[in-house]
């Protein structure tokens, strides 16, 4: 009896065991930015010194370290690594000026081989009934300047299998918000690409990989201030909003094995890449990509508003005054006469755009992960008002 009820306990063991590492490496999988919360390159904005510096024109700022068996291919838009073993890019790499985002030529739909691949990209019969998007990297809207980079931008060496849901989901969103950043910040040097591994599954006769997860990395080199942001996000459909897969430079790194803007002196590259600052961009896509579009009405601008550190405000703001909804009361009288009949109350394009991460800390000792617009920066758990 003794016997078989140690026998009956074992295997009750074993079972929980390996239910619970199953559940652990789903988190994995699925969780792996909140994951990445906890890696050790964490240092949020809100608690470093601001960070402002000279800068001066890079050639090639985009570019990532390469390797010694990397060949950079370069297109006029864009500039990528191939892998031929996954028969998809590394990498993709380009700038987009505000400029750029005034599409020109509509879309091509031509998928075709890149020509300067000479080991052979992905072809039509890879995807053909595979249930995957010929999702882009360097997205076509961002390449609607000329008509070359359009038809380039269909090349299959800027192709990766994409679910549906993600490619037109959560992946457009982050392509449309980037084009609004381009806007407001005159530039952006932007690197995207598949998170490629040994174990992926494959759909085609060319057996293309199927990547897991998706980064880009994107960086701000204008004054006043420069600012670097990353995400990594799941191959799937998803609800949550864009500021729950952003992540400091650092971790993409230590995630994809790949060196970004190597190309930034040393102290502007080590600070950059460890510092996330949601409040340093604006979370509020706007219609940046009409043809002929000009593009006035897009354009936000830094809040003039002073924190109670006496520090500039980092929330982006359309209030014609300069001040974002947190600090309206800071007005000149001329100022707030003069809006009286523009804008009553708060934006929609305020509130969200100043949505943080709260600056809690758990009972473990960990920065709490719940978002909140509160403003004194807390969620309704640590003393949000």
């Amino acid at each position: 009896m003794k016997h078989a009820l140690l026998l009956l306990f074992a295997a009750f063991y074993i079972q929980t065991f390996i239910y619970a590492q199953q559940q652990t490496n789903t988190v994995k999988e699925k969780k792996v930015s909140i994951l990445l919360y906890t890696d050790g390159t964490w240092n949020y904005a809100d608690t470093a010194p601001q960070y402002n510096q000279s800068t001066t024109s890079i050639s090639g700022l985009e570019i990532p370290k390469t390797k010694p068996t990397d060949k950079i291919i370069s297109h006029p838009g864009y500039s990528l690594s191939f892998n031929n073993k996954h028969k998809q890019a590394n990498w993709v790499a380009y700038e987009l000026t505000s400029d750029e985002t005034n599409k020109q030529f509509e879309r091509t739909d031509k998928f075709i081989t890149d020509p300067l691949i000479k080991s052979g990209t992905a072809t039509d019969a890879d995807y053909s009934g595979s249930g995957y998007d010929r999702g882009h990297l360097a997205p076509a809207a961002d390449m609607g300047w000329s008509s070359a980079t359009m038809a380039e931008s269909f090349y299959y060496s800027n192709i990766s299998p994409q679910l549906p849901g993600f490619n037109r989901g959560i992946w457009k969103k982050l392509e449309e918000l980037a084009r609004t950043w381009a806007v407001e910040n005159e530039a952006l040097y932007i690197v995207t690409g598949p998170v490629l591994t040994y174990d992926l599954p494959t759909i085609g006769p060319d057996k293309v990989s199927v990547p897991k997860y998706f980064y880009k990395v994107i960086l701000d080199y204008t004054q006043p201030e420069i600012n670097g942001i990353g995400f990594i996000i799941p191959n799937a459909s998803s609800s949550e909003p864009l500021q729950a897969f952003a992540i400091t430079i650092d971790s993409v790194e230590k995630l994809t094995d790949i060196d970004f803007y190597p190309s930034l002196p040393d102290n502007q590259e080590t600070q950059i890449e460890k510092t996330l600052c949601l409040n340093c961009w604006s979370w509020k896509s706007t219609n940046t990509n009409k043809k002929g579009s000009d593009n006035k009405e897009s354009t936000s601008v830094q809040c003039k508003g002073k924190t109670k550190a006496d520090s500039q405000c980092k929330n982006k703001t359309l209030n014609p005054s300069g001040y974002c909804y947190l600090h309206t009361t800071q007005q000149t009288p001329q100022q707030s006469t003069s809006n009286t009949n523009t804008q009553t109350a708060p934006a929609k394009s305020d509130t969200k755009s100043s949505t943080v991460q709260c600056s809690g800390t758990t009972k473990a000792g960990n920065r709490c992960k719940h978002m909140t617009s509160n403003s004194n920066g807390r969620c309704y758990q640590h003393g949000g008002n």
